[in-house]
């Protein structure tokens, strides 16, 4: 071995141990590990920025702002609601959405199956009230599951296609690998059903202002207008989206007040007066398509076209003190809505245009984002902190979800490589509005982002060294001496523990050839070992770095590095058991 080679073997093997031990922020664990290659030599300095231009930081950073748009819409919320509305088992909601996302990665970009049930998984979350973390590892893996079954699912099975189209003059077609792929996928399938509990319940590092602040006692008022779909249904039904979080203080019928019992029928034109957090009173509102008492639509402004929502606490010298909103005429003088109250340590039973503010009480106010600072001022009103307040925010009805899909669709009908058509449509969320400028940021996890880029020129040192051709030989040379069997295991496994450095795609590059050749110095056919060789670099279940779909759960949900092979190192086990056999079958030697 050469120098070079030493070093980049032990960075990297420096460099695992440190984020396994999980005691520093892995962004600059990576970024040291990238100074000192580049110190030591392995990574031209010319290369070191190169990961951030990778296809996979932006296919990772565009399916974080495509999967925010598609959640900040509404539209899959709803859609659970209606197709499976009482559902709080952990399981079954984990089942839905494995053998959901598995299908779906069957056929469309795997990343792109991942992204559209992401939204999915965080309604599941809320309602059974688990962490996220449940859900999302176990989605990440099904989706590399489901990408085993077809040639399109991921870009290993299309690699080793070309490959043996160079050697033989006919790669493998659509269906080839369905055989041995979906009985991996199944049996993988079943793993994580069932032994889900391997993974320890995280939640984010860094606490969000959502969680930071909670208000639960929010007072608003809606309105149920002629096409609501919630009209002729109970109380019981439009409370359901809630989770729990919301209740009914009073409701309003032809100027009478009507008891607010479960099974109470909704009729046109109630005026409903809610309880709860802004998230549940959004989900009520929304879900049922009822119209906020806000007295008339914020007009928005020419340069400045973005409602905003705010929360700020009524300080001691306020004007609003000992007022009401209605007697405010807030819209009139202001061009501003008010949302809902919160008062501490009281319900509050009175409509909201009649309640009268005190010190300390908690408003919510709708305005355009150019208008709202200057308002609070005047108001001497204090801002709370930062947070996205879902309540009285435009929705944007099946844009995101056309986005969305076109993107899923082009890649699919490989009309577009599936980096442009990610990067269109997270352009294209932004475009229409789907999500607001001021939340772009927010919705790209720069610590993810920055570790990916980061790592990639690292881990291709073992490429540019040499070291990955090293490691093939001493592979070659171990799997002569075993039966053909022990020798296809090999070459899998060691596609599996190569690939989380190389890329699915480089490791079929590199590991491809050595399979073959050694097939034909045995006599074997190469069939059997490159179907070996794709499903191992498709297979990265032991680190966060090996796949995108892998690094774009991790900050969702809270994982750390430790917590990817404590679920998938026995998957991979399982991977291995069920694969090799599988393949001598369908491909005999």
């Amino acid at each position: 071995m050469s120098d070079e080679q030493i070093l980049s073997l032990s960075i990297l093997g420096l460099l695992m141990a440190v984020l396994i031990l999980d005691r520093f922020r892995y962004d600059i664990v990576a970024v040291i590990a990238l100074l000192i290659s580049v110190a030591v030599g392995i990574v031209n300095p010319k290369q070191a920025f190169s990961g951030f231009s990778n296809d996979i930081v932006i296919i990772v950073g565009s399916a974080l702002l495509v999967s925010a748009g598609v959640a900040r819409s509404g539209i899959m919320e709803n859609l659970i609601q209606r197709i499976w509305p009482d559902t709080k088992s952990v399981q079954l909601q984990l089942a839905f959405l494995i053998i959901t996302v598995t299908i779906l990665s069957a056929f469309v970009k795997n990343i792109g199956a991942l992204a559209m049930m992401l939204p999915i998984a965080f309604q599941f979350a809320r309602r059974s009230g688990t962490s996220p973390s449940v859900f999302l590892m176990p989605m990440a893996y099904s989706a590399l599951l489901g990408g085993l079954m077809t040639q399109i699912g991921t870009s290993p099975n299309i690699v080793v296609s070309q490959i043996r189209e160079r050697m033989t003059g006919q790669g493998f077609s659509m269906f080839d690998y369905m055989a041995v792929g979906s009985a991996v996928a199944g049996a993988g399938v079943l793993y994580l059903i069932f032994f889900y509990w391997l993974l320890p319940i995280r939640n984010r590092n860094n606490i969000s202002q959502e969680d930071a602040i909670e208000i639960r006692d929010y007072i608003s008022e809606a309105t149920v207008p002629a096409e609501a779909a919630i009209i002729g249904k109970t109380l019981t039904d439009l409370m359901r989206p809630a989770g729990g979080e919301a209740m009914i203080l009073r409701i309003i019928r032809n100027k009478k007040n009507i008891l607010p019992l479960p099974d109470t029928v909704i009729a046109h034109k109630d005026v409903i007066l809610f309880e709860g957090s802004p998230k549940a009173l959004d989900a009520i509102t929304n879900a049922a398509r009822l119209e906020l008492s806000t007295g008339r639509t914020v007009a928005e402004g020419e340069k400045n076209r973005e409602i905003d929502v705010v929360e700020a606490v009524i300080t001691d010298n306020s004007p609003l003190i000992g007022i009401s909103a209605k007697r405010l005429a807030l819209f009139d003088r202001y061009d501003a809505n008010l949302l809902a109250v919160s008062r501490q340590h009281e319900r509050i039973r009175d409509r909201l245009g009649e309640i009268v503010f005190r010190l300390g009480d908690i408003i919510v106010l709708q305005g355009r984002e150019s208008v709202l600072p200057n308002l609070l001022r005047e108001l001497k009103c204090l801002p709370l902190a930062r947070r996205t307040i879902m309540l009285g925010n435009l929705r944007h009805g099946l844009i995101p979800i056309i986005i969305l899909a076109s993107a899923v669709l082009s890649t699919a009908l490989q009309l577009v490589p599936v980096t442009m058509a990610f990067f269109a449509a997270a352009i294209a969320m932004v475009v229409f509005r789907v999500i607001p400028g001021r939340e772009i940021y927010q919705a790209l996890d720069g610590q993810i982002l920055v570790l990916l880029a980061a790592l990639i020129p690292v881990s291709e040192s073992l490429s540019d060294t040499g070291c990955a051709q090293l490691i093939g030989e001493w592979l070659a040379h171990l799997a002569a001496r075993l039966p053909s069997y022990g020798a296809l295991s090999l070459i899998l496994i060691a596609a599996m523990f190569v690939t989380p450095f190389l890329n699915n795609a480089a490791t079929v590059m590199v590991m491809a050839p050595v399979a073959s050749s050694f097939a034909t110095s045995l006599d074997y056919r190469p069939d059997a070992f490159l179907m070996a060789v794709a499903i191992g670099a498709a297979c990265d279940f032991l680190t966060p770095i090996g796949h995108q779909c892998n690094m774009l759960v991790m900050g969702p949900g809270g994982y750390r590095f430790i917590d990817y092979p404590r679920l998938g190192l026995p998957l991979s086990v399982l991977i291995v058991i069920v694969a090799v056999p599988m393949i001598m079958i369908v491909w005999p030697l």
